[in-house]
């Protein structure tokens, strides 16, 4: 476990974490574990599960259901980064189930996190057996329900015998289980603060526009977080909540025009859209995000500074959840909300807000110090992150320095930069070789 810890760079567990894995690893009972968002809930499962699976077997043994594709991919990722041996892969909706069961049989999962509807279909074509299914997580198990996977997940449940282990999470807490979750001896461990919304890491603010429109505030606004980060504070990265899609587009198109760097994120981009948002705002290459509550959960994106509520949340929950986008681990945090001539705070935000007033006189936008560069070769080429370093050092005329987060997929790369330097990046590796293969290269707007 300690050797795990050192490879993904964590020195210690946090209480939660601790009680998670002496639970799992000490009973074979089924668990319900309850803690607010950004507590590390993944690693508190995955540690000690992992230890309990057998790595000479290539059958599935544990399946985890996570709400969405997002969360499906980041929990595969963080398994692959304890290298504990262990084969797995994320399914969900938006690509051909055929393309995914022809992979499946390349790779031999022995752990698969998916969306409910995607892991069901795998199911009923018999694409994955459950015969030594060991484990079933359902991961933000509330959100599942919410979204209306409730068939969906009786469904697989009824694939994996009764005595399959069931281990549940969820960051609010759950007065009754469906039945159909089928639990038996069950231990519920709750660390969800009574009367407290949100961590003490997190410091709450109103900002008031004097204009129904208030995109001018927020441009503002903006300045200021990327200008003037707080002590407490020490990353300028916002995201920006709207309740609606289309709400979005004109913000987006506002931002834009104005010079701000920014990513949008919502159900209606594509899957190639939404990962493009989220490896550019993750690495640094974007700081400012905008975006529905789609991204209020599942997404485990470290040293987000600042939290923006351009619409109100229209619930508690979502209020929770949006929050929780920040301060996460031991980090401190912000959050604003914007308030137009007509609109007051919402009953439920217990937490008085200090009052914030913008520094800028204008809106001078400040551009992030990292580009993300799009590389068109991959895992299937024989690619690495190491070969990434060599091509971008030696051909690039990078130092290493100068280089960020790379993100190794099948067949393409993304590789975060030093701005300064995109221009003659661009220009040495033009129609260069990585491998002795010729690859495409060029910046992701």
């Amino acid at each position: 476990m300690n050797d795990i810890l050192r490879k993904i760079g964590i020195k210690s567990l946090n209480p939660m974490q601790v009680a998670v894995g002496k639970e799992i690893s000490s009973s074979q009972k089924d668990v319900v574990i309850l803690s607010p968002t950004g507590t590390g809930k993944t690693l508190a499962y995955m540690l000690p599960l992992q230890e309990q699976l057998d790595r000479d077997d290539i059958n599935v043994q544990m399946l985890v259901i996570v709400p969405g594709r997002e969360l499906a991919l980041q929990s595969h990722e963080v398994l692959q980064s304890l290298k504990c041996g262990l084969r797995s892969m994320a399914c969900y909706g938006g690509r051909a189930t055929m393309d995914e069961h022809r992979k499946m049989r390349e790779v031999n999962p022995q752990v698969v996190f998916a969306t409910p509807g995607r892991l069901l279909d795998h199911l009923e074509k018999g694409n994955i057996l459950c015969d030594n299914v060991q484990v079933v997580v359902i991961d933000e198990f509330d959100k599942c329900l919410e979204m209306g996977f409730a068939r969906e997940m009786s469904a697989i449940l009824g694939f994996v015998s009764d005595d399959c282990r069931r281990v549940l999470l969820s960051a609010t807490d759950m007065d009754d289980i469906p039945r159909f979750v089928n639990m038996g001896r069950t231990t519920k461990l709750n660390f969800i603060p009574e009367n407290e919304q949100t961590n003490g890491r997190v410091e709450s603010f109103v900002v008031h526009s004097q204009e129904k429109d208030k995109l001018g505030t927020l441009a503002l606004l903006l300045s200021d977080i990327g200008n003037t980060p707080t002590p407490n504070t020490q990353h300028p990265s916002a995201i920006v909540f709207l309740n609606y899609r289309d709400s979005i587009e004109r913000t987006s198109e506002y931002l834009k025009a104005n010079g701000f760097c920014h990513v949008v994120f919502h159900g209606g981009l594509d899957q190639k859209q939404r990962e493009q948002a989220l490896h550019q705002f993750s690495n640094g290459s974007v700081q400012i995000m905008v975006c529905t509550d789609l991204a209020a959960r599942g997404l485990d994106i470290p040293k987000i500074g600042n939290i923006i509520h351009y619409h109100l949340p229209l619930s508690q929950q979502e209020y929770i959840h949006r929050v929780g986008r920040t301060a996460r681990w031991d980090a401190s945090g912000r959050t604003f909300f914007l308030l137009g001539p007509d609109e007051k705070m919402p009953e439920f935000v217990e937490l008085e807000p200090e009052e914030y007033q913008v520094q800028s006189e204008s809106a001078k936008p400040v551009l992030p110090q990292m580009v993300t560069l799009y590389i068109g070769k991959g895992k299937k080429d024989k690619i690495s992150k190491g070969d990434i370093v060599g091509f971008l050092c030696k051909i690039g005329g990078l130092k290493s320095a100068e280089i960020g987060r790379i993100d190794v997929y099948d067949r393409y790369c993304y590789a975060a930069i030093n701005r300064k330097s995109l221009r003659a990046v661009l220009k040495n590796t033009a129609g260069a070789k990585i491998k002795g293969m010729k690859t495409v290269v060029e910046e992701i707007r």
